[in-house]
């Protein structure tokens, strides 16, 4: 079974063995949806969720003081496939998009896509082009024209400059 990371412990909190992760997924209460995660590869079951602005406070099964907690800090997070939400559609797992070819209005292949970069205003399509150099595309409907996850696919609209570097 494949394991999906979906944040990292950074930290205990209080006394009691909580942990605070760092959430790596854009529906943090997600995990109150979820009876169990995987701290790096042990099988844990939650106790208790709650939430500090942006931060998911977790107690864990067996974390019962600081101690416990702080041995948890720096250790990722996961949840099994099956575990996955369905999503609505046209939205997908970035997992599902890594890897596909990108392609150009008039359907030639300028690469693949490497990376997605979430950690801005819009996420950034990391592209390997074929040259082997990488830019960057944001991804909003005006540059993604359409994403084929079936046929393995995003086709792009390329402004002038975009593909130098």
């Amino acid at each position: 079974m494949e394991k999906i990371k979906i944040g990292q412990i950074v930290n205990a909190v209080a006394l009691r063995g909580e942990v605070k992760v760092y959430n790596y997924s854009d529906y943090k209460e997600r995990y109150e949806e979820l009876d169990y995660i995987y701290v790096e590869e042990k099988k844990t079951n939650i106790e208790k969720v709650r939430y500090m602005n942006e931060m998911v406070i977790l107690k864990l099964e067996g974390a019962n003081d600081r101690n416990a907690a702080e041995a948890l800090k720096g250790k990722s997070v996961f949840i099994g496939e099956d575990q996955l939400r369905v999503l609505p559609e046209d939205t997908y797992y970035v997992k599902d998009l890594i890897g596909l070819e990108i392609r150009d209005q008039e359907d030639n292949k300028i690469g693949k896509l490497k990376d997605v970069i979430q950690n801005s205003a819009q996420d950034l399509y990391e592209i390997e082009l074929e040259s082997k150099n990488t830019t960057l595309i944001p991804a909003v409907e005006e540059f993604i024209l359409d994403i084929n996850v079936e046929e393995k696919f995003i086709r792009v609209k390329l402004i002038e400059g975009m593909l130098d570097l």
